[in-house]
């Protein structure tokens, strides 16, 4: 008695060990073609201190293509659309598919997941950004120092300008502390006598970093083998091709079967959707 079927995994069942062998042809198969799709290219790109390179990448657009092309090509499966998850850096591709023949469910995944590097294109107005970002930094750093050193003595002076003359020092504070709209205009007229404009920097400054960000390219990282669910999930490149059989039975999948009591011909139609699967991963 055997529970779900991942075929592949080792079995004394003769039909079972058919199985397996036309598994590996497919995987074989599909690793060959997505070592193709995902040749790299050199392209120019520039790092964050401005330095132009030459950065390896590949194009996952061609895999969701392909990935496309075997759903149209498997007519009589029920098919999953292809999707693209989006983790931070990495990143995968992949479509599932299943069928009955009998009471057996054959069920597929195909996945890639590879890895994201972000760098700038290798344009001038980059190192602009970053340049006017930087002055912009160093000069509201250094500002910002200027009025933290003589802050308490600014206030005060405002303070009395604005007729608090009579308070003493603990008392100054208070006023300025409790009254909101006593401390904004106490704060922007000491911005204004300092000759800088903290609220038109900062807008500057998300303005520059979000054109940084239009300048911004992907690169795409893999390694083409063959991997399983447990190193998919902890996150390494490679590509997925796995296989499931299952009995399922009044609707409802069993926990076992018996692989023994496939019938003749249900076995030669397992078989021939497998083949089905090779043809349409070769094309």
């Amino acid at each position: 008695m055997l529970s779900l079927v991942r075929l592949g995994t080792r079995s004394p069942n003769e039909f079972i060990q058919s199985l397996n062998k036309q598994n590996e042809l497919i995987q074989k198969t599909f690793v060959e073609k997505m070592t193709n799709l995902t040749k790299m290219v050199e392209i120019k790109v520039m790092m964050g201190d401005s330095t132009v390179t030459e950065q390896k990448t590949f194009d996952p657009k061609s895999v969701s293509d392909y990935f496309q092309k075997i759903g149209k090509n498997l007519k009589e499966w029920s098919l999953q659309e292809v999707s693209i998850s989006n983790n931070e850096d990495l990143r995968r591709i992949f479509t599932k598919f299943e069928i009955m023949e009998g009471n057996y469910l054959i069920s597929g995944h195909i996945s890639i997941q590879f890895h994201v590097l972000l760098y700038y294109k290798p344009e001038q107005r980059v190192i602009d950004c970053q340049k006017e970002l930087s002055e912009i930094i160093d000069l509201t750093k250094n500002k910002e120092q200027e009025l933290s050193d003589n802050s308490d003595q600014l206030v005060l002076n405002k303070l009395k300008e604005l007729g608090y003359k009579d308070f003493d020092h603990q008392k100054l504070f208070e006023v300025f502390y409790e009254n909101d709209e006593l401390r904004e205009k106490i704060l922007a007229e000491i911005e204004k006598d300092a000759g800088t404009n903290f609220k038109e920097l900062s807008d500057k400054k998300t303005k520059l970093f979000n054109e940084l960000d239009t300048f911004l390219v992907e690169t795409y990282q893999i390694v083409p083998v063959l991997i399983d669910d447990t190193r998919l999930v902890a996150g390494e490149e490679g590509c997925l091709c796995s296989f499931d059989l299952e009995f399922v039975k009044n609707g409802n999948r069993e926990g076992v079967f018996d692989p023994r009591k496939l019938s003749d011909l249900t076995k030669e139609n397992i078989s021939k959707r497998l083949d089905e699967i090779q043809t349409t991963i070769k094309l």
